[in-house]
């Protein structure tokens, strides 16, 4: 009986499917416009995106020059973000809402440009083209649309992707520390408490900067070794300054001594050679 009741399952089940197949392929060679549109949307809602596709993608030709064509072309960027093709549908969404500035979801689609970027996004240690892009695109939405329901949630998404963005520009310098090259390494934590002032790893860039203007300047040629032992030396006077109780202390000090030592060296080598 229960092989019985499974063959006959399977039957309908199969017949069910065929049916469905024939039905899309009857819809796909159908000349009625305002058919193919109804049954795209119908297979969007009910989430069949990669179906729905080929039929917003065909409709956007045929439709172009008429009003349907505005429709077509918004549902046919939410279908190609729903299979997460990011980077082709934020450039749909951008063209939408600059095309059809009026439409009712002209602003949902500039909002939308950004969003897709952010979902684009990828770790911190890879590429940030699109971070950047997610950012660029958000700030000209919040810019544009002050009074949107999107701003709380744009504002966030930034912070997360400068967040992102802020941890790449440590870890790179921090990569330069590790190998030794002292001079990359300076510019980069440079540019790391420069760009950003309130980064968590303020305190930890500050006192590496501290140890590679040193270990730099120890490094150098002897014609350079005063300025960059006062580079190092104001490193030193920045971090305790900013952070007077800071965890790296004891071997800030080491450090400090070594260059006032090296410091006071060749100020006596210099009223040496003068007198």
């Amino acid at each position: 009986m229960f092989l019985k009741r499974y063959i006959t399952f399977l039957f309908l089940a199969s017949a069910l499917l065929l049916g469905a197949c024939q039905g899309y392929q009857k819809v796909l060679k159908s000349s009625d416009l305002e058919y193919k549109l109804q049954y795209g949307i119908k297979l969007y809602e009910a989430g069949r995106y990669a179906k729905a596709l080929p039929l917003f993608d065909e409709l956007l030709t045929l439709y172009r020059g008429t009003s349907k064509a505005q429709d077509v072309f918004y549902y046919l960027a939410m279908t190609q973000f729903q299979l997460e093709y990011y980077q082709v549908a934020a450039y749909h969404f951008k063209t939408f809402y600059q095309t059809f500035p009026n439409h009712a979801f002209a602003d949902e689609s500039a909002f939308m440009v950004g969003f897709c970027y952010y979902k684009e996004s990828p770790p911190y240690s890879l590429d940030q083209a699109n971070t950047y892009k997610a950012i660029n695109e958000l700030q000209l939405y919040i810019n544009t649309h002050p009074n949107s329901s999107h701003i709380e949630e744009c504002n966030m998404i930034i912070d997360e992707m400068r967040g992102k963005l802020e941890k790449k520009s440590f870890f790179i310098a921090k990569q330069y520390w590790h190998t030794s090259n002292y001079k990359a390494a300076v510019e980069s934590l440079n540019g790391t408490l420069n760009d950003f002032p309130d980064t968590p790893y303020r305190e930890e860039a500050m006192f590496l900067r501290l140890d590679a203007t040193y270990q730099l300047a120890t490094n150098s040629v002897v014609s350079l070794q005063p300025q960059r032992y006062k580079e190092a030396q104001t490193s030193y006077y920045d971090l305790i300054y900013r952070f007077p109780d800071t965890k790296y202390r004891k071997d800030a000090e080491k450090i400090f001594i070594k260059i006032e030592t090296e410091l006071d060296l060749i100020k006596q080598s210099t009223l040496n050679k003068n007198s």
